[in-house]
């Protein structure tokens, strides 16, 4: 929600681009989201006389300009047949409600593990929504000003909750005639899929292998397996390209590096806050700390989970161990605490009070808390209160958008906007990588290099420039593809 939604400007209605009756013709593929970015993945394609929408994210920017865009319709609801999610996270699934809200009644294809962090991440979405409204208009309601609704409410999740249709990976499923489902274990986060459309087009004769990467997860990384390599390869490709122009350091250096930052943080004197996603960032957080813990690689100190969400979806995590890779499963028999995400000096916080609590603690402690980006959440509360003091340090983890406080902390900004008051940056900030789900230069690389039928169409989403114009150009010279498009959003294409 805007600091200053009186400045935003008016909501615009953009054309629809999709026909109000299905509409033959050839294949036809829209961008409507992470097109130029990496946030609001969302694309339509058209094929058979049916509509199919790829992710439905919530997009995460400017505060006025997600407000307008997540608020814009970039289809025609009605004219939807179903929609394929390939992972939880909220950049590819938090307007789902939105769309349902708006006439969407087609069935929302996922994994099973999908499905059940949907069901907490989208309500928690909601419950972010609601409350954010609510503090904007009783501002609005005192200047007389026309009051807003929220994106959606928490009826709207469980609404749209009932239209979720949960998939197990590499069991085809027929959308319609001439389409065919099957989910592959991507190896991002729980549950997250590639998407391959088997197609046989009955307007061009054609058949046709359509591959929609998600996000693309790295191998050797702890909990979720590696990715699967999709040997077969694709005719067409839709692939992200968040570090395309970078390279992860190696996962075992990350977590020494980790211990580094902790121990150095402990002999300050201060704490260490870790901004960090609720649903896989949290969990592979506490795996490593605890096996650091385990091997006295960091001192015995009070270890903090302040997210509710991160602890529901935890939970949820437990419930999957189908999804675990060989190294959990032997940590598992071997460790006494008999479970990845917990031990004996780490807290879940539940209530309010308890994460309030954590604002009075004067001995050094290590605080893991949401939002991952900064943009929201008890982690706001915790950097308020800490970023001032040179003994403490923030630990980012993870991709920041562009003009989230994440991001400005990177960038090392000296002060920074907090619930209307500026603060000095005192705090020692540290970003790190390695821990990251998404594969970098080298692994969208591998990628592509182990299809055997190499893409006939590349198209280049969910990365900002730099990153896609240096991946398309990499595919081009080491590759040899040759019709790579980098889209810009609303961009359609016949195939």
């Amino acid at each position: 929600m805007p600091a200053d939604i009186d400045n935003a400007p008016k909501l615009v209605m953009i054309k629809k681009t999709v026909c109000s009756s299905h509409c033959g013709g050839p294949m036809k593929i829209t961008f409507h989201g992470a097109a130029r970015t990496v946030t609001g993945s969302q694309h339509l394609i058209e094929v058979n006389d049916k509509v199919i929408m790829l992710d439905c994210g919530l997009y995460q920017g400017k505060r006025k300009e997600s407000f307008e865009r997540n608020r814009s319709e970039l289809a025609n609801r009605a004219t939807i047949d179903c929609l394929i999610l390939s992972h939880a996270h909220i950049d590819h699934s938090g307007r789902i409600p939105r769309l349902v809200k708006n006439g969407f009644s087609g069935d929302i294809y996922c994994t099973s593990a999908t499905r059940d962090l949907c069901a907490v991440m989208l309500m928690d979405s909601a419950f972010i929504q609601e409350n954010d409204v609510k503090f904007v208009n009783k501002r609005r309601k005192k200047r007389g000003q026309r009051v807003f609704e929220p994106l959606y409410t928490k009826t709207d999740v469980a609404d749209a909750m009932k239209q979720f249709v949960g998939l197990s990976y590499n069991r085809t499923h027929q959308l319609f005639p001439g389409v065919d489902l099957t989910l592959i274990d991507a190896g991002h986060m729980l549950g997250s899929a590639y998407v391959i459309l088997d197609i046989d087009d009955r307007d061009t004769g054609k058949k046709r292998r359509l591959v929609f990467s998600g996000d693309i997860g790295r191998p050797d990384i702890p909990i979720i397996r590696d990715p699967v390599p999709l040997t077969a390869g694709a005719d067409i490709l839709i692939m992200e390209s968040t570090y395309g122009n970078r390279l992860h350091a190696d996962y075992q250096e990350s977590e020494q590096e980790l211990a580094r930052i902790v121990n150095e943080t402990v002999k300050r004197g201060g704490s260490l806050l870790i901004p960090a996603f609720a649903v896989g960032r949290t969990q592979q957080l506490v795996y490593a700390l605890h096996k650091l813990f385990n091997d006295r690689a960091i001192p015995d100190l009070p270890i903090f989970v302040d997210s509710p969400l991160a602890t529901r979806t935890t939970d949820i995590f437990r419930l999957h161990p189908e999804v675990y890779d060989a190294e959990i499963r032997e940590f598992l028999l071997s460790d006494d605490d008999n479970n990845p995400f917990g031990f004996g000096r780490l807290q879940y916080t539940q209530t309010v009070e308890q994460s309030k609590a954590l604002n009075s603690l004067r001995v050094p402690s290590i605080i893991i808390s949401a939002s991952g980006m900064l943009e929201g959440g008890r982690i706001l509360h915790h950097l308020r209160n800490r970023i001032a003091d040179p003994r403490n340090t923030i630990l980012i983890t993870s991709w920041q958008a562009p003009n989230t406080l994440g991001r400005r902390l990177v960038e090392l900004e000296k002060t920074v906007h907090i619930y209307g008051e500026d603060f000095p940056v005192r705090a020692k900030i540290e970003v790190m990588t390695g821990l990251s789900g998404h594969a970098d230069q080298k692994g969208l690389l591998e990628f592509v290099r182990v299809m055997q039928k190499k893409p006939e169409r590349t198209f280049i989403v969910h990365g900002e420039d730099e990153s896609s114009e240096t991946l398309a150009g990499l595919l081009r010279k080491e590759l040899g593809l040759d019709n790579i498009s980098i889209p810009s959003t609303l961009q359609s294409f016949t195939l």
